[in-house]
């Protein structure tokens, strides 16, 4: 996959984390794109300690799942450190 899929990819699966997390979230597009590329590796990282990781070509449904997961994971810690420095 190219580098502009990735960055597709992460946004769509940060834009989905945001919808299912609604609030005040400083940022727009650009935040978003960053979440969900830094969630979809963090997501990676919890299906390879879960045992889900595969090494497939493309993307597929449960890739999707453990980005958005990850980009949810991202969230809630952006948001407690966010919280405590404010």
């Amino acid at each position: 996959m190219g580098i502009l899929s990735w960055i597709i990819f992460g946004l769509v699966a940060g834009a989905v984390a945001k919808l299912l997390m609604p609030g005040r979230d400083p940022g727009g597009f650009i935040w978003t794109i960053i979440i969900g590329i830094v969630g979809a590796f963090i997501g990676g990282f919890i299906a390879s300690l879960l045992g889900f990781a595969e090494i497939e070509q493309g993307f597929n449904l449960r890739s999707f799942i453990f980005a958005v997961a990850g980009s949810i994971v991202l969230l809630l810690i952006y948001r407690m450190v966010k919280g405590k420095s404010a």
